[in-house]
């Protein structure tokens, strides 16, 4: 209770400051056009996403979708947040949120990982009133994290936590039809088939390459992406 007393008066301290509702709150574009009827689900973020659907269901409490970068985690988390008016909040800036935003509100805290003791001690707190939810979002599991407050280590052990895993075939092939229709682009027969066996498996990757290949200024097809990626001879097709 002495943390959460400290936590308290900490947050209860920032009320004179300026409301943070501009600058904390994260942008709720998304990644794929669409919006959630965009979002591709597939066995990488299944469980996160069927656990999400209906959560919270009257009960609230605190979960965590933790996972490699690019795997889409914090895109699942905005829609969750678009969907039930959570209050956004991101890593260590979440110290600076107004209180009074959050009683009795869904909160989502990305990089969660970042944020300090006090503030995480708070918000897990707030979400056990009537109305609350905490959703954290990070890469390392909350178990993970290195906290000093032993109420705190104990609150995170006992969180729910949902891992995601790195874009699948057909969540990486979305992606990349995706980034190419959003500039004009009609990939040759094959290409996204190439792709998928030699970027990296994140949405970050599917960005760049899609990026490299419309500065070629060129049809997009299996020679330019060959070329662009620097593959050494045509020997790998062989076996694709």
């Amino acid at each position: 209770m002495k943390a959460y007393r400290q936590a308290s008066v900490m947050m209860n301290g920032m009320s004179a400051r300026p409301s943070p509702s501009d600058q904390m709150r994260l942008p709720l574009q998304s990644d794929l056009p669409g919006g959630a009827d965009g979002f591709v689900v597939s066995d990488c973020n299944r469980v996160a996403h069927d656990a999400l659907i209906a959560w919270p269901d009257g009960m609230g409490g605190v979960m965590a979708i933790c996972g490699p970068a690019g795997c889409g985690k914090s895109r699942l988390a905005r829609i969750w947040a678009e969907r039930v008016g959570a209050v956004p909040l991101t890593g260590a800036e979440a110290a600076l949120a107004d209180p009074l935003e959050l009683e009795h509100r869904p909160v989502l805290l990305d990089i969660a990982q970042d944020a300090d003791d006090e503030t995480l001690f708070h918000l897990i707190n707030l979400a056990q009133a009537e109305g609350g939810a905490l959703l954290m979002v990070s890469r390392p599991s909350p178990r993970r994290w290195d906290v000093a407050v032993p109420d705190l280590r104990s609150r995170l052990d006992a969180t729910r936590v949902i891992a995601m895993e790195a874009p699948d075939d057909a969540v990486l092939a979305a992606i990349l039809r995706a980034r190419f229709t959003e500039r004009s682009i009609a990939p040759g027969d094959g290409v996204i088939e190439y792709l998928l066996r030699r970027i990296d498996r994140s949405a970050e990757a599917a960005a760049a390459i899609v990026d490299r290949l419309d500065a070629e200024h060129r049809p997009v097809t299996r020679v330019l992406a060959r070329q662009v990626l620097g593959a050494a001879d045509e020997s790998a097709d062989l076996f694709d």
